[in-house]
């Protein structure tokens, strides 16, 4: 096994989309793909799989997307179901108190 293969990451590429999306709605896909450092083809299929999901809404404002999050419901792992979506969120985007 190569070295690469054995990294693992504390975060999901899932999860760092979310966070870059609850950071910033308004964020271009480029932008999330930059900040995650994945490609963009990768970002897109996250946010479609974000989307399919129901953590989130895409809405067209002219030539830019906006995302809409929705943080009322539980993650999907039985291990995590009890903690809601928004106060992870809210974990993982503040800093030193302030978003």
């Amino acid at each position: 096994m190569s070295e690469q293969a054995r990294q693992w990451h504390f975060l999901t590429h899932h999860a760092r989309v979310l966070f870059a999306i609850a950071r910033d709605p308004a964020v271009r896909l480029r932008d999330i793909a930059a900040l995650c450092h994945f490609t963009e083809h990768t970002a897109q299929s996250i946010v479609t799989d974000l989307e399919q999901a129901g953590y989130m809404r895409r809405e067209r404002e002219g030539r830019r997307t906006r995302y809409t999050l929705c943080v009322e419901g539980a993650p999907r792992h039985p291990a995590e179901a009890h903690v809601p979506v928004r106060d992870l969120l809210e974990v993982f985007t503040t800093h030193d108190g302030q978003p």
